[in-house]
């Protein structure tokens, strides 16, 4: 197929999915990725030459964005955007359409974040085909004599602060999903090695490159570093190390060294914080040059690391405050309203490199502040999204900070053939992406305050303690699972007096034949709970209204959502102290019971696992995605009300 036919059908598509219905207000990370998604498929910027799309580290910037928005919002228009961006690109083998291994060119691998999370979310082997095409590259890059990745293989013997976004993050996920634990070393080492050779000790601050050789005209000749402190440089190098973060083993001998460098970089990137303004220049440390200005790129990188690394509790929260000033600046300073649901992002350096031809790159601040300043660069607006994302998740309230919830892994213990050829554990995990995992579900409970585990032993009032909220979800049998870990009457037992002092129990089973209901009803039983093994909803094709329930108003639970889907479920029967939360056509679809100090909450459904509540598949007007979020409220207060 033509480059310029494949790009039309991506418009078109991508284009397309705009007008499909919208989950309300929307926030400034939601605008801006619509702003993308209209205009940033025909930016020359994107769209290298009229042949069509080239292969350019600038759309993953924007897909990153994207890939958040998609996750808060439960609206799969954001994962179609993704998807049909990176599908221009790839045949069924995972070949990348202009992308040339030999050039030994690291932003040629930013991509590889988008192909893993494809490959994650739908399975299909061309996106993990394409991510080892790209991981091969890594294993071949040229390197420095101590072992840093050259930054282009035209641009011998160099390291730029960019190259560790670009290579990084894409490195650390691929080795953690194909378990070559070897490279967290590597990994670890490009971090410091360019720490150490670019970090100004005086400011704190790293220089944009650093030449080995001494031998370029931009270098210094005793050191090899560049003579500026670039803005978008820096901001490159903290989004590399909260996002490699993500996916470090915690056990790794050089995992407090990284944080060690995150919170340096951190701390030297709060020094230079404009004050009037909360933002940052284009080149850093001098604020009063003229010519110099506050430059909107660099600025959301550094909202984004600090907003991140405090969340995520690689950073102290004391960072949070320039995080917020950087936000507040970075509205005011930068956001521009562009129509109904819509902004621009305005003054985002185009580019800025170090030598290369024809025009010779010196890296002076002369070079700097020549380079065009332009509205909506994928670089900019990627960046603020991923930045406005993490300050609208520090913004939700956190009724469940303090509490955990743990989701079982013995009852249900299932396992797959991963894709290193190994077996690994799957269905209903929090870390799981795929449609059936629960890394949505556990994404509300972390976005509202709540600690996630998984208990992979029986449960017991010992092992439970700590827990506030315990899922219990499809039982195994044997046509599943070899070995399955039926409940019995001491499992029972001991998860019942958990309940009792106060725990909050959430039972999600399965319609009969795809979970084990007779042994296990020996648990609800006790609340007064039994489920039926009987199969309601059954669904043919695509016709969702078969499996459409209404929720009606008033529901103690449910508040937002009012009409949703469940597919084959189990009908329960209630008896004292249990009661209806929903009934449909006589049937009683889920019930609670208080138990002592405790409660308990049961549906015949898995029904909180992705396939049917991030976007992808479900009409609009099937609104599981709000029942999750109104279901971890409910439950929160249930946990806070012990």
């Amino acid at each position: 197929m033509k480059l310029s036919v494949i790009y039309k059908s991506v418009a078109v598509l991508g284009l397309s999915i705009l007008s499909i219905g919208s989950f309300g207000q929307k926030q400034l990370s939601e605008q801006l990725t619509l702003t993308a998604m209209e205009k940033l498929f025909q930016d020359t910027t994107v769209l290298k030459t009229a042949k069509g799309p080239k292969w350019s580290y600038d759309m993953g910037v924007v897909l990153e964005g994207a890939a958040l928005v998609w996750r808060i919002t439960g609206n799969g228009d954001y994962f179609k955007y993704i998807q049909y961006s990176m599908d221009a690109y790839l045949d069924k083998d995972g070949n990348i359409t202009t992308y040339k291994a030999e050039d030994f060119n690291i932003d040629n691998v930013k991509n590889g974040r988008a192909l893993l999370l494809l490959y994650k979310v739908t399975g299909q082997q061309k996106y993990l085909l394409a991510a080892t095409k790209l991981y091969d590259q890594l294993q071949q890059q040229p390197r420095t004599k101590e072992g840093g990745f050259w930054h282009k293989k035209i641009y011998p013997n160099q390291m730029w602060l960019d190259g560790l976004y670009m290579a990084e993050p894409f490195y650390a996920e691929y080795a953690a999903l194909m378990k070559k634990d070897a490279a967290f070393d590597d990994i670890a080492n490009q971090f410091i090695w360019m720490e150490k050779n670019a970090r100004d000790s005086t400011t704190g601050l790293l220089y944009h490159g650093w030449d080995e050789s001494r031998e370029e005209k931009w270098a210094d000749k005793t050191t090899g570093k560049s003579p500026n402190f670039w803005g978008r440089a820096m901001g490159w190098y903290i989004m590399a190390l909260v996002d490699v973060l993500d996916y470090f083993p915690k056990n790794h001998p050089k995992y407090n060294e990284l944080l060690a460098i995150l919170n340096r970089t951190a701390t030297a990137t709060v020094k230079y914080q404009d004050a009037k303004s909360g933002v940052w220049f284009d080149i850093l440390d001098m604020p009063k040059r003229e010519g110099n200005y506050l430059e909107s790129s660099a600025s959301s990188m550094f909202v984004y690391g600090l907003a991140k690394g405090v969340r995520k509790g690689w950073l102290q929260k004391s960072f949070a405050a320039a995080a917020n000033k950087g936000y507040a600046g970075l509205k005011k300073e930068f956001i521009e309203p562009a129509g109904t649901d819509r902004v621009n992002l305005t003054k985002t350096v185009s580019v800025s490199g170090l030598g290369g031809k024809p025009r010779y790159r010196d890296g002076s601040f002369e070079y700097y502040i020549s380079e065009k300043v332009i509205t909506n660069d994928p670089k900019g607006v990627g960046a603020f999204i991923c930045a406005s994302a993490e300050m609208e998740i520090a913004a939700l309230p956190k009724p469940g900070k303090g509490l955990k919830v743990t989701v079982d892994n013995f009852f249900n213990n299932e396992y797959m053939t991963g894709p290193t050829g190994d077996k690994i554990p799957f269905h209903y995990l929090w870390d799981e992406d795929d449609n059936n995992g629960f890394s949505l579900f556990g994404k509300v409970f972390n976005d509202a305050g709540v600690a996630t585990s998984t208990l992979k032993t029986a449960p017991t009032t010992a092992n439970l303690k700590g827990t506030d909220i315990y899922i219990i979800v499809d039982p195994d049998t044997q046509k599943e699972t070899a070995t399955p870990n039926f409940m019995n009457a001491e499992h029972a037992k001991q998860v019942s007096e958990w309940v009792k002092a106060g725990g909050v129990l959430v039972l999600l089973l399965n319609d009969a034949g795809n979970c084990e209901i007779t042994k296990f009803n020996v648990l609800p039983e006790t609340f007064g709970i039994h489920f039926n093994e009987d199969s309601r909803n059954k669904v043919q094709g695509l016709n969702f209204e078969q499996g459409a329930i209404k929720i009606p108003e008033g529901n103690t639970i449910f508040k937002t959502a009012k009409k949703v889907y469940i597919k084959e479920i189990s009908t329960i029967k209630i008896n004292k102290p249990a009661v209806s939360a929903l009934t449909d056509n006589g049937d009683v679809i889920i019930a609670t019971a208080k138990y002592g100090k405790g409660t308990v909450f049961a549906v015949g459904d898995p029904w909180f696992y992705n396939e049917y509540i991030d976007g992808r598949k479900l009409p609009k007007d099937l609104e599981n995605f709000k029942a999750t979020n109104d279901l971890v409220n409910w439950l929160i207060k249930q946990a806070a009300a012990k």
